[in-house]
C-alpha cells in the first residue's frame, strides 16, 4: 500500500448514474449537482447520457436533454479548474459530436471501446487531443482478455495518444486479485497513467477500487449512492471514506460530501435492493446492456434468463450474437424437456417396482 498518495476520484453520477433513472437528469439537475460536487472538491465530473455522445435519441434510451444542453449546464457553473466531460463510444458518437463538445469547453473525454475493438478509438483520441482535451481510453469488458493480452492493447492506446487507460469491470464480476494482475501486467509494458471503473454486482466495487489505488492506479470512478447501470458503481461516499481511512489524499471534503447523495440522489433512486439477474451478471461477467435481448429470448422459449446468461458468457463475454443466443435458448429448453421425460420414466419405473 502507498500511504499519503494522491488519488483522483472521477465522479460519474450524472453520466453512469443516468442509466438507473431512465436518463432523466435535467440540465438544471446537472448544473446544481456539478456545482455541489465542485464545492466539495471534485476536479473531474462526467455528465450526459449514460451511453455517451450522440446517444440521447430513442435507440439507447431517450434522455430529457441534448448533449449541448448538458454541456451548457455544466459549463455555466464550473470553474476552469474543474473539468467536465462525457463518454464517447465510436460508431455511436461521431467526430462531429466531439468537435461540438470541444466548442462547449469540455475538458476531458473517455473514449470507450470493447476491449477487443481498441482500434476504433484512434481517430477519436487524436481529435480530442488536438482539441486540448484530457483523454482516457476506457477498455470496456476488460475481463474478456487475459491481463497479458490487455497489456498489449494498452500499448495501442498509448500510441494513439491517450493520456490514460482504464481497466473497466463492466459486469462487476472481477475479484481483487484480478485487478492486481491487470495492473501488474500493464506495468511490465507501459508506464501510462491508469484508471479503474468498477461495478458492484458482486458487492466488490469499493474493495476492487481500493486495490486499484494500492496498486498505484491514478483515477478511480464512483457515483453518489452507487447510482449506476445494473447493480451500480462504487459508491462515492463509501469510497472516499475508505480511501481517507486508508491514508490517501483525494482533495474531497468528506463530511460535506456525505450529504450530497442523501439530498440529491436518494429521492430519485428507483431500484429496491439487489436484483437476482444483476448478481448473475456479475457472476457470469455479462454486460447488462444486453439484458433486454436475453429477457426477450428467454421469455419466448420459456427458460430461466439466468441460465441463458451463464451459458452465453461461457462462449462470449463481449458481443451479443442473436443467432447464438437463440440456439443456446433452444438447447436449454431441449435439455429440460429431456430431463423432464427421464425424470418421469424414473418415477414410473420406481412406482412399478414398488407395486411388485
Amino acid at each position: 500500500m502507498k500511504n499519503a498518495k494522491n488519488v483522483t476520484v472521477l465522479e460519474t453520477t450524472l453520466r453512469d448514474g443516468s442509466y438507473a433513472i431512465n436518463f432523466s437528469f435535467t440540465p438544471a439537475d446537472t448544473a446544481i449537482i456539478c456545482k455541489n460536487l465542485q464545492d466539495v472538491g471534485f476536479k473531474f465530473i462526467e455528465i450526459g447520457h449514460g451511453v455517451g455522445l450522440n446517444a440521447s435519441g430513442d435507440k439507447y434510451g431517450k434522455a430529457v436533454a441534448t448533449d449541448e444542453e448538458y454541456l451548457d449546464a455544466a459549463n455555466s457553473v464550473l470553474k476552469k479548474t474543474t473539468k467536465f466531460g462525457m463518454f464517447c463510444i465510436p460508431r455511436i458518437a461521431r467526430l462531429c459530436d466531439l468537435r461540438m463538445a470541444a466548442k462547449h469547453n469540455m475538458g476531458f473525454v473517455r473514449v470507450g471501446t470493447n476491449v477487443s475493438d481498441i482500434e476504433s478509438s484512434k481517430e477519436f483520441i487524436k481529435l480530442a487531443k488536438d482539441s486540448g482535451m484530457f483523454v482516457a481510453a476506457n477498455f470496456m469488458k476488460s475481463y474478456a482478455l487475459t491481463p497479458e493480452q490487455f497489456a498489449e492493447k494498452v500499448k495501442l492506446s498509448e500510441k494513439y495518444g491517450a493520456d490514460m487507460v482504464y481497466v473497466v469491470d463492466s459486469a462487476g464480476g472481477m475479484f481483487m486479485d484480478d485487478v492486481e494482475k491487470y495492473v501488474k501486467a500493464i506495468r511490465k509494458v507501459s508506464s501510462i497513467p491508469l484508471g479503474f471503473h468498477g461495478h458492484d454486482n458482486l458487492g466488490l466495487g469499493v474493495a476492487n477500487s481500493l486495490v486499484a489505488a494500492d496498486m498505484g492506479v491514478d483515477f478511480i470512478d464512483s457515483s453518489l449512492q452507487g447510482l449506476g447501470r445494473s447493480s451500480g458503481n462504487a459508491a462515492t461516499e463509501t469510497l472516499i471514506a475508505a480511501l481517507h481511512k486508508r491514508g490517501y489524499t483525494t482533495g474531497i471534503d468528506f463530511l460535506k460530501l456525505l450529504y450530497l447523495g442523501q439530498k440529491f440522489i436518494q429521492p430519485v433512486i428507483l431500484s429496491k435492493g439487489k436484483m437476482p439477474l444483476d448478481i448473475v451478471s456479475g457472476y457470469a461477467e455479462f454486460h447488462s446492456s444486453y439484458m433486454p435481448h436475453v429477457l426477450k429470448i428467454a421469455a419466448a422459449h420459456e427458460i430461466d434468463p439466468a441460465e441463458l446468461i451463464i451459458r452465453l458468457c461461457e462462449i462470449d463475454k463481449v458481443n451479443l450474437d442473436h443467432a447464438l443466443l437463440d440456439r443456446l435458448a433452444k438447447s436449454i429448453k431441449h435439455k429440460k424437456k429431456v430431463s423432464a421425460v427421464e425424470h418421469g420414466i424414473h418415477r414410473y419405473v420406481g412406482h412399478e417396482q414398488d407395486q411388485r
